[in-house]
């Protein structure tokens, strides 16, 4: 049984931080492609960031309001724990915070990080509540 609990989420005030934490059990998680996606109230779940571990690759949103540059993906291999952490918060990142997992259809696969479709991943966590107050 695969299982993903994140953690870390919280209040924060804007430009201010936070570090939410992934836990996956089950299985070794050494092949798998990792996702953070975010859903706000009324809103479809959407893309983050992501990491492989098997390419050391990460890939991050780009929007009008892109992540990138403000959150970064990290690991700890030996904790089976994935990290996003994000700086100069903003009131628009309150959302509701959730890590995935994708295992790899191929060898090919596992080596890209550009998987930012809900339907790309096999597992996810229950999800971690954010509010940034401005």
């Amino acid at each position: 049984q695969v299982q993903l609990v994140e953690s870390g989420g919280g209040l924060a005030q804007a430009g201010g931080s936070l570090r939410l934490s992934c836990a996956a059990s089950g299985r070794p998680f050494s092949s798998y492609i990792m996702g953070w996606f975010r859903q706000f109230p009324n809103k479809e779940r959407e893309f983050v960031a992501a990491f492989t571990w098997s390419g050391g690759k990460t890939y991050y949103a780009d929007s009008r309001d892109s992540v990138s540059g403000r959150f970064t993906i990290s690991t700890d291999n030996a904790k089976n724990t994935v990290y996003l952490q994000m700086n100069s918060l903003k009131p628009e990142d309150t959302a509701v915070y959730y890590c995935a997992a994708r295992s790899p259809r191929s060898s090919f696969e596992a080596l890209t990080a550009t998987w930012t479709k809900t339907g790309h991943y096999d597992y996810w966590g229950q999800g971690t509540q954010v509010t940034v107050s401005s």
